[in-house]
């Protein structure tokens, strides 16, 4: 519930509370571990680095890559040559240059991304795996052939000192990590893998996600990879090959590794199988069909375990403080008669005579044979709300898409204010003041309500702006997950968010879907106080005429893809060609 996870919350540490707690035990660890042990656990710091790397581009963003182990052999790649060559600076110096060129690698293996997904994705990334594996056994890696030893940082060379060097990498990489997904190019990636189009209407280039996800991921595999040159000395092809690829991608799903502490239980299981088969006498060549069969159990229950631990244990402590007596918040109740008129009357008046904000002209949409839009014209003055309505099939859907940037393959004009935004992108229209929300569910449920407004807002509310603008349109508390909001709710939390990015114009695509009676009302109430206290004009497509009646100074019909009426909303209502277009929903007129 909304205060219960406001609780829950506040009682988080800070992640560099986390990050020295952490460099303790590993610590402690290297003083007390035997020698074989503390070899195997470089190898499971280091599978854990290169598993958070994958769980950025995997499981925050969403898309498939199975050549993590690549980006790595190119870290190890840069490192053996900077060994061979002998540039100055040292090893950490040549760590970091490997993980930047491994992102710049993945930057390159990224472009893909921007028109393939899931199974055409995966051939890719395989692919170049599987070319970069037969390369390397070709060539080989450095000083390899020589037998040239990476030399380890000063005052960590023996196993020990390298453990507690790969741990401090670790925690550094980590508290990092933690940042970035909470940053606004993390909400991105999570948002990019929920909904490209909402993540293009909310301003955010998809691109830029997706290509950034794919860099910060490969860059950390490339790290990943120079601390396994530095580990085994001299790097061999059989480290990096296709096969254990493959693997880290299905242990990466398993065990959920875009959550920080499930990448260090990944790394731990891919040390920790093969090991215990080895002390049984099977081949550690069969720790890969282990890991097959825990991935195909993985995707076959749409789960993993990180995240149902993690959602045990939230379950567990809201349950303790609902038992302790933290009540659930109100959410969106209609304001009483008084209240209301006195709102309405509060509201700033407008000092000058009302201008066009947003202009369609001639707008025609064709999709082969099918006209879906013809000459269609609809004007929004600043201050206003305007709705647009029509019987299904009329082209109302079609016409949000063209005007926000969907369909750039249109004819006819869309200005907003000065500014004309034919042939410009969504995420352009959107920084131009241009906004729109959604008939399905695009609010990302990996993100709290707070995180979504940021990344909605670009960052540009403040913490008080967004408690303000959650209140006033009912939403639950900034630190509730959206997750555990019903669909009404995720409506009402996206139109809040969009408020908050203090647009021009807000398009509204059936905002009301999923709300009780009681909440229609409440909702259209606030509607009609957004233009004068956030300054934002609204066009709103809903299909309850109750709430267009309540809400719309003018009305613009849809029929067929052409425009059947225009003007205010007593006029068009009563028009006869409207009455027989509804036909059975002309009682609700």
């Amino acid at each position: 519930m909304p205060l219960v996870d406001r609780v829950f919350r506040s009682r988080r540490l800070s992640p560099f509370v986390y990050g020295a707690l952490a460099l303790l035990v590993f610590l402690a660890l290297g003083a007390l571990l035997p020698n074989y042990l503390v070899y195997l656990a470089i190898t499971a710091i280091v599978a854990t680095i290169a598993l958070i790397g994958l769980g950025i581009v995997t499981g925050t963003a969403g898309m498939i890559a199975l050549c993590q182990l690549t980006f790595a052999a190119v870290g190890a790649w840069i490192v053996s040559l900077f060994t061979v060559l002998q540039v100055p600076g040292g090893y950490l110096l040549w760590l970091i240059v490997g993980g930047v060129v491994a992102g710049l690698a993945g930057v390159v293996i990224g472009l893909p991304a921007l028109r393939l997904r899931g199974v055409n994705l995966a051939v890719v990334t395989l692919g170049f795996a599987a070319a970069a594996d037969a390369t390397l056994l070709k060539t080989q890696f450095p000083g390899a052939p020589q037998g040239t030893k990476v030399p380890r940082p000063e005052g960590f060379a023996d196993d020990r000192g390298f453990f507690v060097f790969c741990a401090i990498v670790l925690v550094v990489i980590a508290v990092a990590v933690h940042f970035l997904q909470k940053s606004r190019f993390g909400s991105g990636w999570r948002s990019v893998a929920f909904s490209e189009r909402g993540t293009a209407s909310a301003g955010t280039s998809v691109r830029l996600s997706k290509l950034s996800a794919f860099a910060v991921s490969a860059a950390i595999a490339g790290i990943a990879g120079g601390l396994i040159a530095g580990q085994v000395g001299t790097a061999y092809p059989a480290g990096f090959n296709t096969i254990q690829s493959l693997a880290l991608y299905v242990l990466a799903i398993v065990s959920g590794s875009y959550l920080l502490e499930m990448a260090l239980f990944g790394g731990i299981l891919w040390v920790l199988i093969p090991e215990l088969l080895k002390r049984v006498g099977i081949p550690q060549d069969w720790g890969f069909v282990v890991f097959g069969a825990l991935g195909i159990q993985a995707l076959t229950t749409n789960s993993n375990l990180g995240q149902d631990l993690r959602n045990a244990v939230t379950r567990r402590r809201r349950r303790r403080l609902q038992a302790a007596g933290v009540a659930a918040e109100s959410g969106l109740v209609p304001l009483g008669e008084e209240e209301f008129a006195g709102a309405l009357a509060a509201a700033p008046a407008r000092d000058r005579a009302p201008r066009a904000l947003l202009t369609v002209s001639g707008l025609s949409v064709t999709f082969g044979q099918v006209k879906a839009l013809q000459n269609v014209d609809l004007t929004v003055e600043e201050g206003t709300i305007v709705g647009l309505i029509g019987p299904n099939g009329a082209g109302k859907s079609t016409f949000v898409d063209a005007v926000a940037g969907f369909l750039p393959q249109h004819e006819g004009t869309v200005r907003l204010g000065g500014d004309t935004l034919d042939g410009l992108p969504p995420h352009r229209r959107a920084r131009l003041g241009l906004r729109r929300t959604f008939q399905q569910d695009r609010v990302p449920p990996s993100l709290t309500v707070g995180d979504f407004v940021t990344f909605i807002s670009r960052g540009r509310a403040t913490a008080a702006e967004t408690a303000e603008v959650l209140e006033f349109l009912g939403c639950p508390p900034a630190a509730t997950r959206i997750a555990n909001v019903d669909v009404g709710t995720r409506r009402l939390v996206e139109v809040a968010a969009n408020l908050a990015a203090k647009p021009r114009l807000l398009v509204l695509d059936e905002p009301a879907a999923g709300l009780s009676h009681e909440e229609h009302v409440a909702f259209g109430q606030r509607l009609r106080l957004i233009p004068a206290r956030y300054g934002t004009s609204i066009l709103i497509i809903e299909h309850d005429l109750d709430l267009v009646r309540s809400v719309c100074g003018s009305i613009t019909v849809l029929n067929f893809g052409e425009v059947l009426a225009s003007g205010d909303q007593e006029t068009v209502m009563n028009d006869p060609e409207v009455l027989k277009a509804y036909m059975g929903e002309t009682e609700m007129l």
